[in-house]
């Protein structure tokens, strides 16, 4: 596994998102078993880094993964894991609250990374923030970031926060580079703020692009990989794919260990209409 470093933290490159996992805006009881053996076989593979939220399955993705990680038996410490915060919930007391739930359901003491999942103008980003720095004062997480963050946002959240910002996660693929025409993905570059890629692999003709494809067989690999690897090859971006099948989280993971060359990397910056 390839890693990035940032502010004495090493986190790997790829890494697990939790979207869909027990249901989606509401529990889902028909997909229970196949979200809790998702996760068994995403911690047996050796993800590291899982991405949740309060809002997945109305909580229910991150209970299910906090009983993953206790039945997996591995440390705590060993972990990365990142949750978000629900722009209905940015009112200082309701930061607090929120990650008192998301702390509860995980049965975890803290959090390594705790993202604004989407900006709220109704509510001042100051005091949102007067929660977060208080939440790290108090060790209950490790690190801040935003989630769906304009340029101008980022800005202001990187003068509030107290301690480095940590990431901005936005959707980012190879035909999707709007965060990167409106200067997010440069900024975040310039001022070692992660850019945390999800949707990574979502989008039309992947499966059929003949360039990707070519590529792909050159490295005897999928074009989902190479999409992938695309991604992670880029300094200061990670990304989180979600499977709930066993060989494609092995084939995202191992998508880390692809190395593309310089024109094949050219070729792919290209290959949409940018």
């Amino acid at each position: 596994m390839k890693y990035e470093t940032l502010h004495g933290v090493q986190i790997p490159k790829i890494g697990f998102g939790t979207w869909r996992i027990g249901g989606k805006r509401s529990i889902d009881p028909s997909i229970e078993e196949i979200s809790f053996k998702a996760l068994q076989s995403a911690l047996d593979l050796g993800y590291t880094h899982f991405d949740t939220a309060e809002f997945y399955a109305l909580g229910y993705a991150e209970e299910l993964l906090g009983k993953a990680i206790k039945n997996s038996k591995i440390s705590r410490e060993s972990l990365f894991i990142t949750s978000k915060v629900w722009p209905d919930h940015l009112h200082y007391d309701n930061v607090l609250k929120a990650c008192e739930g998301s702390l509860n359901r995980l049965k975890m003491d803290y959090l390594d990374l705790y993202l604004i999942h989407w900006p709220n103008k109704l509510i001042k980003l100051e005091e949102t923030f007067k929660a977060l720095n208080q939440l790290v004062r108090e060790g209950k997480i490790r690190h801040v970031g935003v989630s769906n963050f304009n340029l101008k946002d980022l800005k202001k959240s990187k003068d509030l926060c107290e301690t480095p910002l940590f990431t901005n996660q936005v959707s980012y693929n190879l035909p999707d580079n709007k965060y990167v025409k409106k200067g997010v993905v440069d900024y975040c570059k310039e001022n070692d703020i992660l850019v945390t890629a999800y949707t990574p692999v979502k989008f039309r003709n992947l499966n059929i692009n003949k360039t990707l494809k070519f590529i792909a067989e050159a490295h005897g690999a999928t074009s989902f990989q190479i999409a992938l690897a695309w991604l992670i090859n880029q300094p200061r971006v990670i990304t989180i794919p979600m499977s709930f099948n066993t060989q494609h989280q092995k084939e995202n993971f191992d998508a880390a260990e692809i190395e593309l060359t310089a024109e094949e990397i050219q070729t792919l910056n290209t290959l949409y209409k940018r």
